[in-house]
Order: structure tokens, then sequence, then C-alpha cells
């Protein structure tokens, strides 16, 4: 029996002993033996952001009047002196942050901003959630698809909520280490409790059509939280959600596909050879039977399968490319300025204007990433079918020159989803997706479920191509991409 359960163990141990002592040469900083807490550092490090705090867990502070909460709905209308490109001021634009306590937390309180649509109160209601893991959704406010950005503005299609999660992370704050999440379980709950929250102070936006969007390692977090919004809807746990779909943009969703398309994607685009394919792929069936003990055992399992897996992708990364986007390059660490967010958030009128007091903006949380370290190579594609089957719209996007969450990997794991529509969709065609007149991408759609490949954009899509990534929203939720004729076919 011992033996039986140690030798699962005893692989993986035995591929982080090989990883801890190889010498790739020229590998990337995110090197595949090193800490999460270093991984971490290296990813926020890589947006030029430096947080002051690693989480906003405030132990010491539980009775602190420096608090932004006393336990109740907290919302403030915003009162910025921010004017956009139209020399509509921030007031004008029905702006709102706050917080909501968790029900079923020990002390959380997270934090969103709110924006009103500026088109119809009966547009859908669309909330963000950032990646990371640990990532403020303040840093797609402001540099992705929020109402105005530090540059410029964008007009509003739907009522936006971009929420700060898991807790700990941008000003979402708690009184309590046990607040912090592990997994997907208690970051849905957590965030199904935000929404209860919303549209009880919310009542005239309950009836509107609902939409979850996001991107990165949103890719775990919105098939978990579609499917616990649907679970609360049937159960009548609470006020009901008219949840209609959800977007993930460039996500991870099912490691074991996209890991195995990295030296395809990387052969393709001509960042390695045949023969370093070749050579890479000996490495894959490792990285393959990690993650699959991952899906059986969990736990430890989970934590270790990420180490023989990203030693795969560090081989492929190597100089200065900046894996979110193949075009560009990368200065030392640097690979994106997003500093402007935390200058910003930080200022004490700032943090005056949206009633967070003395709470700190933690950007991107290193503690929040290293807790969700377990949750990585778990697939999390397995529940999507369910939805599909429920009704719920399913868009799945990525920016072509994308490397760590690239298409062709998102577009593996969408055809291999078994569902009722699954042979319908392999032999749907693949056309332009077609904004102002020009092709920006290819997409491929049968009944709920709709793929898309956005042309000349990288991991951030939103931010590289913002024209074309408002008109698919638009389109997608109105149930019609736009499309125009025949085109390339999209690999399968």
């Amino acid at each position: 029996m011992a033996s039986t359960f140690l030798s699962p163990y005893c692989f993986l141990f035995s591929l982080l002993l090989f990883f801890s002592i190889a010498s790739p040469s020229k590998t990337s900083s995110l090197t595949a033996h090193s800490s999460p807490l270093t991984q971490a550092e290296t990813l926020i490090k890589g947006l030029n952001l430096h947080p002051k705090e690693a989480v906003n867990i405030r132990t010491g502070d539980r009775d602190s009047p420096s608090l932004a909460s006393d336990g109740k709905i907290v919302e403030w209308r915003l009162d910025l002196p921010v004017l956009g490109e139209s020399g509509s001021s921030i007031q004008d634009l029905g702006q709102h942050a706050g917080y909501y306590p968790l029900p079923h937390s020990h002390a959380a309180r997270m934090f969103y901003f709110f924006f009103e649509s500026r088109n119809s109160t009966n547009d859908p209601v669309v909330i963000w959630l950032t990646g990371g893991p640990g990532c403020s959704s303040s840093l797609a406010l402001f540099y992705e698809n929020g109402p105005f950005h530090i540059a410029n503005n964008l007009t509003l299609v739907s009522n936006l909520i971009f929420v700060d999660q898991p807790t700990g992370t941008g000003f979402s704050y708690s009184t309590d280490e046990r607040d912090i999440r592990h997994d997907e379980q208690g970051v849905s709950n957590d965030l199904y409790d935000f929404l209860q929250a919303f549209f009880a102070a919310h009542p005239q936006l309950v009836k509107n059509d609902f939409y979850i969007t996001g991107e990165s390692y949103a890719g775990h977090y919105i098939p978990a939280f579609a499917a616990r919004v649907q679970q609360g809807n049937k159960a009548k746990e609470g006020i009901h959600i008219n949840l209609k779909g959800f977007a993930i943009g460039n996500g991870l969703t099912d490691p074991e596909i996209q890991y195995g398309t990295y030296t395809e994607y990387a052969l393709n685009t001509k960042l390695i050879t045949q023969s370093d394919k070749a050579s890479i792929d000996t490495l894959f069936p490792n990285c393959t039977r990690a993650i699959q003990l991952c899906a059986t055992k969990g736990g430890l399992a989970c934590e270790l399968a990420r180490f023989p897996c990203e030693f795969i992708f560090n081989k492929i990364v190597t100089g200065n490319i900046n894996y979110y986007d193949i075009r560009k390059s990368c200065e030392g660490p640097l690979c994106y300025d997003f500093s402007n967010v935390e200058t910003l958030l930080n200022q004490k009128t700032v943090r005056d204007a949206l009633g967070v007091r003395d709470i700190e903006f933690v950007s991107c949380s290193s503690t929040v990433y290293n807790a969700m370290f377990g949750d990585w190579m778990k697939n999390l594609a397995v529940g999507i079918p369910a939805l599909l089957e429920d009704g719920l719209k399913v868009l799945i996007y990525a920016g072509e020159y994308d490397l760590i969450c690239n298409w062709l990997g998102n577009s593996r794991w969408v055809h291999a989803m078994r569902w009722s529509g699954q042979k319908q969709f392999a032999k749907s065609p693949n056309v332009p997706f077609v904004v102002a007149g020009a092709k920006a991408g290819l997409v491929k759609s049968h009944g709920p479920l709709t793929f898309l490949k956005v042309h000349n954009a990288g991991h951030f899509v939103p931010m590289d191509q913002p024209k074309a990534a408002l008109q698919m929203l638009k389109s997608w939720m109105a149930g019609k991409v736009t499309v125009a004729g025949a085109g390339s076919e999209i690999a399968t």
C-alpha cells in the first residue's frame, strides 16, 4: 500500500531533482526550478510594478478606523479630476467604487469599480477578471478595456464591473489570513457572494443579461465562477443572476493540451528550429504524466506538476523574448510598463476619492500567486461542456502573437471538448472577423461556442486591438460575431 501511494510522488520528486540540477543555456529568468515566490516577483517586475505590500492582509488592524469598511456595504460615486477626450468629466460617466463584505469569509472585503453604460440602463452587466493569479483588474481598467485609460477614453457599451480578486489583490483586503484562497472553489464562492451583494445594492440591474469576461489565469477563474453561478441559480440560493455567457481571452484553461502545443507554435513562429522541437518534445511525456497525477492525486502532485511542464516552456523562451507578444523584446526583466496605475491609485487624493482610506494598492500579489500555485495545472475545461449544454454562450479568443497562452493551444482544447455540438463545431467554416471593413481575425462558431483568433495582437488583446476587442464583445453579446465570406483555415 505504501509503495503504491509513494510511487507517483517518487516520479515527481525525481523529476524535480533532475530539473534542479539541469542547466539549460540562456533560459529565461522565470526558471523551471525557481520558487513560486520568485516566479511571482519575476511576473510583477516584468510589468514594471512595485507593490509595497505582498498582499492586503491587515491582521493587526481588526479594530482600526483606518480600514475602508465597518462591515456594511460601502459604495462611492467617483469624484476625480479626470477628463476624457470628449471633455466629459468622470462624474458624467456614472462611475462608482466601493467594497462589499463577503459573508462566507472570515473578514474579507472585496473592492470593485463599477461603470454604468452610456447607452442604456438595459445593456448587459459585464464583469472583468484579470489573471496573474493575483493581479488587480484595475490593470485592465486603465490599460485595456475600461471606459477610460490613463491616456484616452473609450465608449461604454455595457455596465462594467472590475473586481479586485482573489482577496488580498488590488484594494481588496481582509484582517484574517484564512481568507487567502488556494483553489477555484474558494475563488468562485467569493465571487458569487460578491455578485449577490452587488445585485442586492443594484436591483435595477438584476433583470439585465450578465456576462463574465477576463484573460490569462482567468481561464481558470471563469469556468469555475460560471459553474458556481449556475449552481446558485438552480438551487435558488439567492438573487437569480441572469448569466448568459462568458468570454476568455488568451486563457490558461487546459494545461495538458496547451503546454503540448508550445513547441509547435514556437516552430511555426520561428522561435525554435525543427531540431530544437524534436529535442524539447522528448520532455513532454514527463509533463503529461505529472498533469495526469495532479488530476488523480491533487495536492502536492499539482504543485510538483508545474516543474516538468515549465521546464519545456523555458527551453523555448530564451534571450529577451517577450512571451506575451513575440513581436516585441523585453529590456532586462521589463516587458511592459504598467507603473502609472500604481502611481495613480496610491495617491492620497485618489485613495480618498475611492474611499479606501490607507489601504495600499497591491497591483499584483506575490502571496496570492504563491497560494494558487497548486491550482495552476488543473484542467478547468472539463466543466465547460455542461455549461454549453445549459445554453450559455462561450467565446474563447486569443491574440495570435502570444506565446504563453497561445491561440493554437486554446484552439486545440476548444476542439477537444466533448459536448453535443463537438462534431458540428469542428466542421464549421473558419471565416474572417471583420472590423470597420478590414479583416481583424478568424472566427469559428457553432451553436453557443465561438473561437476567435485575433490578428496583430498578443496576450493583451483589448490593449493591442481596442476596436476589434470592442466589436468582438458587442457582436458576441448580440449573437452575431461579424463575419464576411470564407477565409483561411484555423488550424486544429
